[in-house]
């Protein structure tokens, strides 16, 4: 497993990311509001096309994959986040998602993640982590939804660590 494909969900398509993402997706991140529980500030196009040189390029260690995937709305037909899974030694993957202000609230993240973590579940990966900010309440839904628990832990910067075991790909 070391490209991510298309991934197509109940209302979306999951794309893999491409550098040609950029400017759109700078659109969709750029509300400072988003930034609210991991800091930093709205990324610009220049900044995410950096970056998704190097997370279309893969990860540099070994039996690590990037997995990056773009969020698209059928029914709009534009972006509205990302997903994406780091997967080790192709059987636990750390997995993060993030909606755009706009996209909020309608169940995205929670459709998205489910769809990845599905594809990920037929592909041989049986744990799931996630960290996330102990106050960020949808987050921690969309974790629940995976059938992620919180374990307690957090991690260097202050996360909490979720973890749990993917289940059968029908079964989510």
């Amino acid at each position: 497993m070391t490209t991510s494909e298309p991934i197509r969900t109940e209302r979306l398509t999951l794309l893999p990311l491409a550098v040609e993402h950029a400017d759109e997706m700078a659109g969709v991140l750029a509300d400072p509001a988003l930034y609210a529980f991991t800091g930093g500030g709205p990324p610009t196009p220049e900044a995410l096309r950096a970056r998704y040189v190097r997370q279309v390029a893969g990860a540099p260690e070994p039996g690590t994959d990037w997995l990056n995937w773009v969020i698209r709305d059928r029914t709009s037909g534009r972006l509205a986040g990302y997903v994406q899974a780091t997967v080790e030694a192709g059987t636990s993957a750390d997995v993060a998602w993030v909606v755009g202000t706009a996209w909020q609230g309608r169940g995205v993240a929670r459709e998205a993640a489910l769809g990845m973590a599905r594809w990920l579940a037929a592909r041989g990966v049986r744990e799931l982590v996630a960290h996330i900010h102990p106050g960020h309440h949808a987050s921690a839904r969309v974790a629940r939804a995976l059938g992620l628990v919180a374990s307690g832990v957090t991690d260097d910067d202050g996360e909490i660590i979720w973890r749990g075991e993917t289940v059968d790909p029908g079964d989510y």
